[in-house]
């Protein structure tokens, strides 16, 4: 498919996992896509290179989704390089994982600063250069709005903000014919969540499906939300948990 063609994408943290599959699918169907990453130049520039071998130009830019500063730059870079944005795709994250009574100021502050002011600062500079039909699509957590097991009260409240977010700037931007949607993600076989980690099977066993996603499944979605066929989606959470949540 190229229904994406002469369009403009920037995923943020997208050097591995669920980022590079999106980036990878946005470039599939025609898209030119910046990606941003914190760290691996190196697995950034592999993304870049799976971008350009569709046909398509990439970009890879350091930032920090924790200073805000870098997250406009990316932004701007993004349209620097390409002349134009068309797809916002806030991906970038981590995952706190701990009982309230040893979680760190610090780990409170990164995780808000990812997850929630990294997402609205990204958007805030993203609609500066987006015009009718551009997209904002964020990716959030299943675990914003069940939680089946410890541990994750930080996580899952940095990402339940994400659903405010995504409601609150679909109706900012509805007259604009900019739509703002919202991925849900479950368990998803990445280096942050392997499927033959210790865990795996009692999360396998809270899905319906007995499995856990691939990170092209939620490419997919995205793509999908990015597309022609979600004209007329917008402030909509789509849950891709393979049924946990059901």
């Amino acid at each position: 498919m190229s229904d994406l063609t002469g369009k403009a994408a920037l995923v943020t943290g997208a050097s591995r996992g669920i980022g590079a599959a999106i980036a990878t699918r946005l470039a599939e169907r025609g898209a030119d896509v910046a990606i941003t990453y914190a760290q691996s130049k190196e697995r950034a520039d592999e993304v870049v290179d799976r971008i350009a071998a569709q046909g398509g130009r990439g970009l890879a830019v350091k930032a920090d989704s924790g200073d805000a500063g870098e997250v406009v730059s990316g932004v701007e870079q993004a349209v620097d390089k390409f002349g134009r944005l068309d797809i916002l795709v806030n991906n970038a994250g981590i995952f706190p994982f701990g009982p309230i009574d040893d979680v760190p100021l610090d780990e409170i502050d990164r995780t808000l600063a990812i997850h929630v002011r990294a997402v609205y600062v990204a958007s805030q500079a993203a609609v500066r250069h987006m015009s009718k039909g551009a997209r904002i699509i964020s990716i959030g957590s299943n675990l914003a709005e069940r939680v089946p097991f410890p541990g994750v009260t930080l996580y899952s409240m940095s990402k339940s903000a994400l659903i405010g977010f995504t409601k609150g700037l679909a109706r900012d931007l509805g007259d604009r014919g900019i739509t703002v949607n919202l991925v849900q993600p479950g368990s998803t076989n990445t280096d942050m969540n392997p499927a033959d980690a210790d865990g795996a099977d009692e999360q396998r066993a809270l899905t319906a499906l007995g499995h856990f996603a691939d990170a092209g499944n939620i490419a997919d979605s995205v793509a999908f939300l990015a597309g022609p066929g979600a004209t007329n989606i917008t402030g909509a959470v789509l849950t891709v948990d393979g049924g946990t949540n059901a």
